[in-house]
């Protein structure tokens, strides 16, 4: 380490700060940029940061917070994107005054600290891109960014420029009286001057996720449709898009052997087809099976970040199946880990969408087709339960409508992102939608059993590769979406809900009660149009 040591201190006595300055930045320690895979993941053990796994990879705690925490996001209220912004309790407004008050608190912190750096892109098309600097006082947290975005050349790092700046300390704590906060722990979003707050929370998806919502709302500009979902394609070219919330199945079911992988949870969908706006994948981890998910399993190694998850303390294998620290164990690692990744991170116009849902209720098919006014309403309606551990304080499956399926992440209104959906449905009439439940069948959560992977899988490759076109639908009688009459692999029964209840009546009184939560939700789209309205479920 002396000579990796004194290069660091040539190097900073040259480039003290690479530009740190710039954001009031003084005083500071030692500021490493770039640094490799090698260099942080020792880096974060010299600092007690983690351990290695028997897999190679890291293995972090984040402390009390193991998941997002949506209350503590903001974003500043300001003049330039003020009566754009969709203010709600996802986009929670706070005060220019208060953004500085915290900006100055900032940068009275960082003084005499070491500092990390990661300059990078987000976008991977050339045409559609972002450059991205993240700011951090934990190697591991550089080395998320350095695995998650999308890493420049030594051509491209000489010539880096830099679009908006993360900015995450992690030790410090906002006062919630005199920072006008919820909490000691603050996620805020300054769209005027492009820079991103992170304080008081280790858990290092804060950093992604304020990435994305950042993107959401610079994607519109350039009519780019911003998308929370993943994306892969078969050898031919197709892509197929999955939207859902976290626990969903997104990343598990788009890491399809057959298939490559374009990215696992944030694309854009341009003029000319998709492309992802990271180079790195967050996959939950809590059971994970290497005969299920043996592309994510292969994935953690070294250089891959484990986040909460348990390790024997003899050999230190990961133990998955334990969750005493969250369900939200994660693996952050990058795309080229999965073997069959699209290196591009681009793709064609989509032939298949799915929507993904995770139904609480066991109401919903396990797999429907749906018209475009039905893609377009359920698109707005968002319906899922959010599963433990993605969220704090989240310990057993709760409903939820979240539009665009991420609400949270998107600072406009939905109607905004729905809008630019329906028009590309409009210019690809080829592309089929398909709503997936991966939730409950033969019962809601507690009662029935959750759809095994297995069918799912199945279900998923029958609507893929268009083993579906030739198959007689029905429509539900309550929720009008068409459901087959057969998928191959998949037992009948399960295809019908309400056949795979015991009792039928109870079943038609659970999903005439989640019908009604539908449309309650959906009296707040008042100018959708009557056809998109019409295609909800019929509950009276």
């Amino acid at each position: 380490m002396e000579n990796v040591n004194f290069h660091y201190e040539l190097e900073n006595q040259f480039h003290p700060t690479y530009g740190l300055e710039n954001l009031g930045m003084k005083n500071l320690g030692r500021v490493y940029r770039n640094l490799s895979v090698p260099q942080l993941v020792e880096q974060a053990i010299e600092r007690h940061e983690g351990v290695l796994a028997d897999n190679g990879a890291l293995v972090v705690e984040t402390g009390k917070y193991t998941g997002r925490s949506p209350k503590d996001k903001f974003i500043v209220k300001e003049a330039t994107s003020e009566k754009e912004i969709d203010w709600n309790q996802h986009n929670a407004p706070i005060s220019e005054e208060k953004f500085q008050q915290l900006y100055r608190k900032v940068l009275a912190y960082v003084q005499g600290k070491d500092l990390y750096i990661f300059d990078g892109y987000v976008g991977s098309d050339p045409n559609c891109r972002f450059g991205v600097r993240v700011v951090t006082e934990i190697a591991y947290h550089n080395l998320f960014a350095h695995q998650l975005f999308l890493r420049p050349s030594a051509v491209e790092l000489a010539a880096h420029q830099t679009d908006f700046t993360v900015i995450a300390l992690p030790g410090l704590q906002g006062d919630p009286e005199d920072d006008d906060l919820n909490s000691e722990a603050f996620i805020v979003l300054n769209l005027a001057k492009k820079i991103v707050l992170i304080g008081g929370t280790r858990y290092a998806g804060e950093i992604k996720k304020s990435v994305f919502s950042m993107m959401n709302y610079l994607m519109t500009k350039q009519g780019v449709l911003p998308m929370h979902g993943a994306a892969n394609m078969d050898k031919h070219g197709h892509t197929a898009l999955f939207f859902g919330l976290s626990g969903t199945g997104k990343t598990t079911l788009s890491a399809d052997p057959k298939r490559s992988l374009i990215g696992d949870d944030e694309h854009g969908w341009s003029e000319d087809g998709i492309f992802n706006f990271e180079g790195g994948c967050y996959a939950k981890t809590i059971r994970l099976s290497a005969e299920y998910e043996p592309q994510i399993w292969a994935a953690i190694q070294f250089g891959t970040i484990l986040e909460n998850v348990i390790l024997s303390p003899d050999n230190r294998l990961p133990d998955y199946d334990d969750g005493r620290l969250t369900e939200n164990t994660r693996a952050a690692y990058p795309l080229r880990y999965i073997p069959n990744c699209a290196v591009s991170g681009m793709g064609t116009h989509p032939k298949t969408i799915i929507f993904l849902t995770a139904d609480a209720f066991g109401v919903l098919p396990p797999i429907a087709k749906l018209t475009t006014n039905q893609a377009m309403y359920h698109f707005l309606s968002g319906y899922t339960s959010k599963l433990a551990g993605t969220e704090r304080g989240i310990t057993a499956p709760q409903v939820t409508f979240s539009s665009c399926f991420g609400q949270c992440f998107f600072p406009l209104s939905p109607l905004v992102y729905a809008q630019m959906l329906g028009e590309r449905l409009e210019q690809h009439p080829e592309t089929s939608v398909y709503l997936i439940n991966t939730g409950w069948s033969g019962g809601p959560y507690g009662v029935g059993d959750r759809i095994s992977i297995k069918h799912t899988r199945a279900m998923v490759s029958a609507a893929l590769n268009g083993d579906l076109e030739e198959v007689v639908f029905h429509p539900h009688p309550i929720f009008q979406v068409l459901v087959p009459e057969i998928v191959p692999g998949v037992p009948k029964k399960i295809l019908d809900p309400r056949q795979a209840w015991q009792d039928g009546e109870s079943y038609d009184l659970q999903a005439r009660e989640l019908a009604h939560r539908f449309v309650e939700n959906f009296r707040q789209f008042t100018t959708a149009s009557q056809e998109i309205i019409a295609a909800g479920p019929i509950w009276e």
